[in-house]
């Protein structure tokens, strides 16, 4: 099918570091080539950072918080807004060039943009009604008060999947309320993020404010480990935040790390609404998505007709090149995560599980990125695709014969992220929301259902990290609360 849109039709406008407001060469001259998962085509070289354009950026956003966050808050929530404003009128090269340089179709490429400008104009509002509070003291000569300052200065460090957005989920609460951010995409989709940050300066932000250095592992490391970083944001995977962690120590930070599901379908649900939200939680992305469907835990009584609806609603999936607007699945974004798709069907075709569609990598695309949408029934609940994060267009079918052993197959897993539960039950829907360890339940709704004013993130006891990104959430938790004590008699 022909494109009405062609990566030809793509344009790459940026590929130095941004550091300080300026588009610059890494101070080294290292580049790194960038290859679209969409053609296979290499599209850009983008500059490497290193330790001399680390301290720079660091030492600019030490040098312009403190001003920033004295700034009155509605100064800054108009910059904010005029931020959102700025990038809505650039979602169509910024969509565009999402797509060439991630995979995903261009009608989610355009979400994408319309909702990193969305979470600029809402923190803009959220920044001028966070408040404290007056508190009672025992002393009625003393008054004590709280309020929020900035914390200071952010470490950002983003996944691959949706560098933009993920962008505005720390960069717009953390600009709002006072922070300088130093921002790590990684190298290989960082062409979309460099040209959205050029908004920055037409929009009022302060030079120094915003530094974006893509880099990978160790420049992560030292970025997080860097002593003029006072507090680090992190979305990835739970491996990689246990490192962060573990490098950072005391700084305060905010975790978002990988999520497994579960959705859960009682025997009293809509099964073939079920179905459809499942697969569409299992396609979106191409299943390279935190909250996507990940493992299906299916009452056994409904098991057989859950598996025709779902295979019904795959097969509507189509997909292909992610500039035509027929398609909804496009291809993977690197070999990595492929390979890890490779590996978990391996052992379910060692362990004789029931591969029901797909299977493997689809032929006859520019490059092997492409995956066959894939059900895999009768999966055992300690297979890989059951324990761990797949990270692609896979949905895993468990069974169980009550609600007890569903609840007791959600909660044995440690990626309590988010879940899902259909059911047409109200007691049953309390029971699960309540009782499933993740940080959100969704009923009746794709698990990877998420909205920009909703509080997002892991459960206690897992490994899906603390803190959370959506709303006024993200805003507390950048932000110090200051306790204000006074005697007046």
């Amino acid at each position: 099918m022909t494109a009405q849109i062609t990566a030809a039709d793509v344009e790459v406008p940026h590929t130095r570091l941004f550091l300080a407001g300026e588009y610059v060469d890494a101070a080294s001259g290292e580049t790194t080539d960038v290859t679209s998962p969409v053609t296979g085509e290499v599209i850009a070289s983008v500059a490497v950072p290193g330790r001399e354009d680390l301290d720079r950026a660091v030492a600019a956003a030490r040098a312009a918080q403190g001003a920033w966050s004295r700034t009155g808050v509605w100064q800054r929530a108009a910059i904010m807004h005029r931020v959102g404003d700025l990038i809505s009128e650039r979602r169509d090269r910024l969509a565009r060039l999402l797509t060439l340089e991630q995979g995903k179709p261009l009608s989610e490429a355009y979400g994408d943009i319309d909702e990193t400008a969305q979470l600029f104009h809402l923190h803009a509002e959220d920044a001028v009604r966070l408040h404290g509070e007056t508190l009672p003291a025992n002393d009625s000569g003393i008054r004590m008060w709280t309020f929020y300052q900035a914390v200071g200065t952010w470490a950002i460090v983003i996944p691959w999947n949706f560098p933009v957005l993920m962008f505005a989920e720390f960069v717009a609460p953390g600009l709002a309320t006072g922070n300088a951010v130093v921002v790590k995409p990684p190298t290989h989709t960082a062409l979309s993020l460099l040209a959205a940050v050029e908004v920055l300066e037409d929009a009022g932000v302060p030079a120094g404010l915003v530094s974006i250095l893509p880099g990978e592992g160790a420049f992560g490391a030292d970025l997080v480990s860097h002593p003029g970083i006072d507090a680090i944001g992190f979305i990835g995977s739970s491996a990689t935040a246990e490192k962060i962690v573990a490098t950072a120590g005391l700084k305060r930070s905010i975790i978002e790390a990988s999520g497994n599901g579960p959705v859960i379908v009682l025997d009293d649900a809509d099964i073939d609404a079920a179905a459809r939200a499942a697969v569409r939680g299992a396609y979106f992305n191409a299943g390279q998505v935190c909250c996507a469907t990940g493992r299906v835990l299916v009452h056994s009584r409904v098991r057989e007709q859950f598996l025709e609806a779902a295979k019904a609603a795959a097969r509507e999936a189509v997909l292909g090149d992610p500039f035509h607007p027929a398609t909804t699945l496009g291809p993977m974004n690197n070999e990595a995560t492929a390979a890890k798709v490779d590996r978990h069907l391996a052992e379910a075709r060692e362990r004789g599980f029931d591969i029901a569609l797909g299977g493997g990598r689809a032929s006859g695309y520019p490059t092997d990125l492409y995956y066959d949408f894939t059900i895999v029934d009768g999966v055992a609940p300690d297979a890989q695709l059951s324990i761990a994060e797949t990270f692609g267009p896979v949905i895993p079918i468990v069974s169980a014969d009550s609600d007890d052993e569903l609840l007791r197959l959600a909660n044995e897993d440690a990626l309590g992220l988010q879940g899902a539960v259909f059911t047409q039950d109200i007691a049953r829907a309390y029971r699960f929301v309540e009782e499933i360890r993740t940080g959100q339940v969704v009923v009746n709704e794709s698990n990877g259902f998420w909205d920009i004013n909703m509080p997002f993130g892991g459960a206690g006891g897992t490994r899906t990290g603390w803190g959370r990104i959506g709303g006024k959430h993200t805003l507390i938790d950048m932000s110090d609360l200051r306790t204000g004590v006074i005697r007046l008699r």
